[in-house]
């Protein structure tokens, strides 16, 4: 069975260990993370503190974007964007890794705490039944302070959420 997780597309590339997880593991990508990494690599602004990993970044960005737009990639994201909260079939990566792309949309249910893009990957969260994979130290920060029945791991503690073993029928009772 594959590990399931909520996730920003940018941290596919900026971490390459999930890339290389030791059980299959499946990321779903709210589309408008995707959008994100056109501003990411065309900016100025460096998305990296030092020179060189902020050039090996961009780089791995502009793969991404790449396999995204691949024809039989682009059509399958396509599809998905004809309704709202419908997701593309699985985007094979790796042997280990496939994507999902799933066309969230903000709400006003957590708008005035959260930004879009936070907001969307606690919606896709509870509707995926699949925890959400973070390095962002404030937005674990106040997804905890909010009691937003979710669950949140830190990207540094990959490995062990791949073990956990929340079923989806558990998070009824977040």
């Amino acid at each position: 069975m594959k590990k399931r997780f909520v996730i920003e597309a940018v941290m596919l590339a900026t971490y390459g260990e999930l890339m290389v997880p030791d059980v299959p593991v499946e990321f779903v990508i709210p589309h408008s993370t995707i959008l994100e990494l056109y501003e990411m690599r065309d900016s100025a602004e460096p998305v990296m503190p030092e020179p060189e990993d902020d050039a090996h970044v961009k780089r791995k960005i502009g793969e991404l974007i790449a396999f995204f737009e691949t024809p039989f990639n682009k059509i399958k994201i396509e599809r998905a964007l004809l309704a709202p909260w419908r997701s593309s079939p699985s985007l094979l990566m790796n042997d280990q890794v496939s994507v999902v792309v799933l066309y969230a949309v903000d709400s006003a249910q957590y708008g005035e705490l959260f930004d879009p893009i936070e907001t969307e990957l606690l919606l896709s969260c509870m509707r995926e039944k699949a925890p959400i994979l973070t390095d962002q130290l404030e937005f674990l920060d106040k997804v905890i302070e909010s009691d937003v029945p979710v669950q949140v791991f830190d990207v540094d503690d990959f490995e062990f959420a791949l073990e956990d073993d929340l079923h989806p029928d558990d998070w009824s009772k977040l």
